[in-house]
């Protein structure tokens, strides 16, 4: 028996039961495989160390700017040095276990190796989920479970069939760690913009590795193959100028899909139970970032079940306050601009974002917006796209 019972141990999952069990709450953190490495090009903006300050400690590859290509061949540099914190760039299944410990050291107790597939119903109400372990079926019981498995959660989907993500509400994307030496600044991240809707990268990591992938989103994902657009991307005569050596020794590869509607409000809470990170839509339309909104859901949700247990009420009239809590909204509202925002940006193959290179390039208050929207997950402003409009 538990006080919250956290299905998924990812970044959200993590910050959730850590600040429950700094809380002084009994938690248990199932997780179906703590080995596995998530499929991400592994950036994490500075924002993390407000939730993570541990993590300033240790030794990920810094990233002070960023180099963004548009389809029709503009470049954007952009160095934060001296402006504003170093970010970093990692591993995720590195990451992924240093904030897995953060949380046990905190108090949560870990289960792995759990796959989890059923709420636990009494009386009309879930009391906990169940897990397949090695073929055994075990039960962890608690007033409020919170959903953290991320697109293929099975508990999303007993919550509501219609949480079953379609492919045309999704990023679909390729990656893989390579390691060989690159002819790019290796504190700058390389983006680079396609004429379909989506992008590739190039992010440096540490030992001469770096991070490389692809992908396409919405409707796009039904029109191109990933191992196709994948194999172009290398071969493409910009990111020829980088990857310049013969051979690559390919580290690690993966495809994955990532919610690419935003966040879905509807799911985000009931009774007994919340929803969080990918599972619930937290990552940004257009850059794709996931990690710090997955965060501030986690450690949100996780306030609104303390004070649930403290009242104890884990009905839906004490846990609607984590999609109202402000931090949450300001989510939504921003995921919702950058939604609409993608396909005025990749109408005409591309024109309007091709556009909005050439003016970031003419213009430096232009292109620091850009590179926030980008990177820092801010939204453009009104002149910025009525000028984008006028062109």
């Amino acid at each position: 028996m538990f006080d919250v019972v956290i299905s998924g141990a990812g970044p959200s999952g993590c910050k959730c039961a850590e600040t429950l069990a700094n809380a002084g709450f009994k938690v248990a953190l199932i997780e179906k495989n703590k080995d596995w490495r998530k499929p991400c090009g592994g950036a994490v903006s500075s924002r993390i160390f407000k939730y993570f300050p541990q993590l300033r400690k240790l030794n990920f590859h810094e990233i002070n700017g960023a180099s963004m290509y548009s389809s029709d061949g503009n470049r954007i540099d952009y160095s934060w040095k001296d402006i504003r914190e170093t970010s970093i760039n990692v591993d995720r299944q590195e990451f992924d276990n240093i904030i897995r410990e953060i949380a046990v050291d905190s108090g949560a107790e870990l289960y792995d190796k759990n796959i989890a597939f059923d709420f636990i119903n009494k009386d009309g109400k879930r009391y906990g989920i169940k897990t397949k372990v090695s073929g055994e079926i075990k039960e962890y019981l608690a007033p409020i479970t919170i959903v953290a498995d991320g697109m293929s959660s099975k508990l999303a989907i007993r919550l509501n069939p219609k949480n079953k993500w379609r492919i045309k509400e999704t990023y679909q994307a390729k990656c893989a760690i390579m390691e060989g030496d690159i002819t790019i600044d290796k504190t700058k991240i390389s983006m680079f913009f396609q004429s379909y809707k989506g992008y590739g990268w190039i992010f440096p990591l540490k030992d001469n590795q770096f991070n490389v992938g692809c992908g396409t989103c919405n409707e796009d994902n039904l029109k191109y193959n990933q191992n196709e657009i994948f194999h172009n991307f290398l071969k493409n005569p910009i990111t020829k100028k980088i990857l310049t050596a013969r051979n690559y020794k390919t580290r690690w590869l993966g495809s994955y899909s990532m919610p690419g509607q935003g966040v879905r409000e509807s799911v985000l809470y009931d009774d007994n139970t919340m929803v969080i990170g990918d599972a619930a839509g937290f990552v940004s339309p257009i850059s794709g970032e996931g990690i710090h909104p997955s965060v501030v859901s986690g450690e949100i949700a996780a306030k609104t079940a303390i004070n649930a247990l403290q009242d104890e009420n884990f009905g839906k009239s004490c846990l609607k306050a984590y999609k109202f809590h402000p931090n949450i909204k300001k989510i939504i509202r921003n995921f919702k601009l950058k939604r609409s925002m993608v396909d005025f940006f990749f109408e005409e193959d591309g024109k309007q974002l091709n556009n909005m290179f050439q003016l970031a390039f003419e213009d430096k208050q232009y292109k620091e917006q850009a590179i926030d929207m980008f990177l820092f997950n801010k939204p453009l402003s009104k002149e910025f796209l009525l000028k984008l409009k006028s062109n």
